[in-house]
């Protein structure tokens, strides 16, 4: 497939961020779902060779180039991320607990075919194969800011369509309140799955929610692609959810089931550790996690080989325009 870019990007070539970085990483002490409490360490050398050509990471199999629009509202003057830091530097616990193990391990994952699962409260429930579902998508590029809970951050320019569209099709009944998701649950594709040791001590499958309102927010973007072509692997391919205003472990990889439901469904990362992530886990400078101040974070791929200087963080990571009025009166250290 040819890519088809029907608007001109006000980004160069030059502009793209450089591939040296500043590194962390964080080991998660096993059984953290007993009560057990993480640990922040500094990063490892296997990943500062990986990211500076010491250690090449490995070919992503079968990319594909996209065709896409690029809305003039999502191509703000950032500079995105390098590819290869943002395709080598993640959390996806499912193929191990260090940012560079998604890189190593997710290779071999089978994304083809696939399809998701939608149902609950909704008038059509409905399986999308969600290759034939894709060709059909008038996909848009959208440049993001990432920020992760670990107070680093990157800028993406995801390849998605809006998630209001896929719940709009399903017709949601009256009862719709939440937005429920769930990941592949396949431990012999994912070692994180089959080990508590590789997987961080995760209840697998992985899960999340979103309330509705959110989840027909215009900025939530179900996402196929990234740098101009599908997702790779390790990033959640091939279709994720990236919510820009609420922190990276929102977006749930390599989705397989979307439920409507009248109750507020369960999320990982809160029902293992309810006292540091909270259902909503909005971007908020004010409301530190109990290991990670947020009032600032660290450009990840900026800076040479140590990284940024810290700047301050944005409430809702700079969409509080936007996003603001779903939280209106809403105690937000409370709802956290």
């Amino acid at each position: 497939m040819l890519i088809r870019v029907r608007k001109t990007s006000a980004l160069s070539e030059q502009q793209v961020t450089p591939e040296r970085v500043y590194l962390q990483r964080r080991r998660i002490i096993q059984g953290l779902g007993l009560g057990a409490a993480a640990l922040s360490l500094p990063a490892g050398a296997s990943v500062f060779g990986n990211l500076l050509g010491k250690e090449k990471a490995p070919p992503v199999p079968n990319q594909m180039t996209l065709s896409y629009d690029r809305p003039e509202a999502y191509q703000p003057a950032f500079n995105p991320t390098a590819e290869q830091v943002a395709t080598s530097y993640n959390n996806f616990y499912e193929f191990g607990t260090d940012k560079s193990d998604p890189a190593r391990h997710a290779q071999g994952l089978k994304v083809r075919p696939w399809t998701i699962k939608i149902d609950g409260e909704v008038e059509k429930p409905q399986t999308i194969d969600v290759w034939a579902w894709m060709e059909q998508q008038r996909l848009e590029e959208r440049i993001y800011r990432h920020r992760c809970v670990e107070a680093w951050s990157m800028v993406i320019p995801w390849l998605g369509v809006p998630l209001a569209s896929i719940i709009k099709a399903a017709n949601p009944t009256s009862k719709a309140k939440y937005v429920a998701f769930e990941t592949l649950y396949d431990p012999e594709q994912m070692r994180g799955q089959a080990s508590r040791y590789v997987g961080g001590g995760i209840q697998y499958p992985y899960v999340e929610g979103l309330r509705m309102d959110e989840a027909m927010h215009p900025l939530s973007l179900m996402v196929v692609g990234m740098y101009g072509k599908t997702l790779p692997n390790q990033n959640g391919a091939p279709v994720r959810l990236v919510v820009p205003w609420k922190y990276g472990f929102k977006g749930i990889k390599s989705i397989v089931r979307i439920s409507l439901t009248e109750r507020q469904p369960p999320c990982t990362w809160n029902q293992l550790a309810p006292y540091e992530y909270g259902f909503y886990a909005n971007v908020n400078p004010g409301v530190d996690h109990p290991r990670w101040s947020q009032v600032s974070e660290r450009a990840i791929g900026e800076g040479g080989l140590f990284g940024s200087e810290r700047k301050p963080t944005l409430m809702f990571n700079g969409y509080e325009e936007e996003v603001a009025a779903l939280y209106a009166g809403m105690d937000l250290r409370k709802f956290y």
